[in-house]
């Protein structure tokens, strides 16, 4: 059985079956026949059940929002808002994806010679829970409209937002053998990854999920996409805007209540302004509204776990220990449910947990710089390399961090985040291959050469 809590108030949610291993089985076994019939459909016949899909979800979105609120805390706005970015994500896809896998021609001693770009089979998805509709959008919508077949395994602790969401889908007219739901226990994804119909991965979660996972799927010599943690950087210099920058390095760690793998984690600021900022960030913080994500009231949820929360009480404190300066919060919230304060760690130096390691939470390390030289070795001492901003008016700087920073998103002047117009993915313990953009839908395809004498 699946056993989902609600982490605003640590009370358990209905209890969902799982699937035992010869149901998962057949689950796969059924989307995977289903790939005879959906591979030949035009990408225009696809478009339309992708377009569908986007309406459907659109009509149910309050209901998305307010199981994502229920089942890991999600603040309502931010619901909504996820599923209208999903909506969007599978439009984007329905009108590109013909033009993104159109057969390129390249001259050699043939009379025709070019390389086309057909589906690979079934591709699994393993969806983490901190954006459980947006997280399946971003796999699906590129690997149907290039003629995949998909089976989503969703996070055990959001059971109920993954069934309706397929159920939507289903309603809007994709077909049950081409997309379906995998409720089976974390135990049992080495199965599926296993499944000698399964012929891709992408995974979305914890580096240290994420070595299993490719480890598995390279046994199998099948290819994967993975999008593991992050401890982005992001550098202020003095000539920044002040007051921009505090407001988007706010939203960036408060978003999902910190539990985004993008988010701006480390921040690193330059000495002349360090005390300056350090306080527009305390005085945003403190007006941040924390409680029940189903009040619209409320910008910060809980966190999704109470393992998560005791994880980032570690960080905290031991960084605290080690020298780093708490001006802001440190410490769970008492009473029901797994709330975390926005906290403010000041001083934070490398060997630091809350330096070394990806923080989970809205906990945010500042450390100062003296050079922008220093900025940069500060922000690449990292065994990660998801994404990374710098905030600065020169653009003499601005030219050096882009070929300077070591991370699959380089932004300036505003915030990491993922556009399903433009590809997304990381280096080092942030994994390999990209999603989204036109490099996406790429991922799970067979770039066939054809020779023609």
């Amino acid at each position: 059985m699946l056993k989902p809590v609600n982490p605003a108030t640590g009370v358990a949610l209905p209890e969902v079956p799982s699937l035992d291993a010869a149901s998962a089985a057949a689950v796969i076994d059924r989307v995977a026949a289903g790939f005879v019939h959906w591979k030949q459909r035009s990408f225009r016949q696809r478009a339309d059940v992708v377009m569908n899909m986007a309406a459907a979800m659109r009509d149910a979105k309050q209901e998305l929002a307010e199981r994502m609120a229920m089942e890991m805390g999600k603040p309502l706005a931010e619901g909504l808002g996820e599923v209208e970015k999903s909506a969007f994500c599978a439009e984007y896809y329905a009108e590109q994806a013909e033009a993104f896998l159109a057969p390129e021609s390249l001259p050699s001693d043939a009379s025709n010679s070019y390389v086309q770009y057909p589906p690979l089979g079934t591709v699994l998805g393993i969806l983490p829970w901190n954006a459980p509709v947006w997280l399946a959008l971003r796999f699906l919508a590129p690997a149907l409209m290039a003629g995949n077949t998909c089976v989503t395994k969703a996070d055990p602790h959001v059971p109920a937002t993954a069934q309706h969401l397929t159920a939507l889908f289903h309603s809007a007219g994709l077909p049950a053998d081409v997309m379906d739901n995998l409720p089976i226990e974390t135990a049992d994804v080495g199965a599926a990854i296993d499944h000698p119909r399964v012929k891709a991965v992408s995974f979305t979660g914890s580096s240290v999920a994420g070595q299993r996972v490719a480890a598995q799927a390279a046994a199998g010599l099948k290819p994967a996409v993975l999008e593991l943690g992050g401890s982005d950087p992001c550098i202020v210099m003095a000539d920044a805007d002040l007051d921009k920058a505090a407001d988007v390095v706010t939203l960036s760690r408060m978003i999902n209540a910190g539990q985004s793998c993008i988010a701006a984690k480390r921040l690193l600021v330059e000495a002349s302004v360090y005390d300056r900022f350090c306080d527009l960030l305390r005085q945003r913080f403190s007006a941040i509204v924390m409680g029940n994500p189903l009040d619209t009231r409320n910008q910060l949820g809980p966190l999704a776990r109470a393992d998560l929360r005791d994880a980032l009480q570690r960080q905290v404190m031991d960084s605290i220990a080690a020298g780093a300066r708490c001006i802001l919060g440190g410490d769970p919230v008492a009473g029901p449910g797994y709330f975390y304060p926005p906290t403010l760690l000041l001083d934070v130096k490398p060997g630091m947990p809350v330096f070394e390691q990806e923080t989970f939470g809205p906990v945010l390390a500042v450390t100062p710089f003296s050079t922008f030289g220093e900025a940069l070795d500060l922000a690449n001492a990292t065994e990660y390399g998801l994404g990374a901003s710098i905030w600065t008016r020169d653009d003499k700087i601005i030219q050096t961090a882009i070929t300077s920073l070591q991370a699959g998103q380089v932004a300036v002047n505003g915030i990491v985040k993922t556009d399903p117009r433009l590809p997304s993915g990381g280096i080092g313990r942030s994994g390999y291959g990209r999603e989204l953009g036109p490099h996406g839908i790429r991922e799970f395809v067979n770039t066939q050469q054809i020779w023609i004498a």
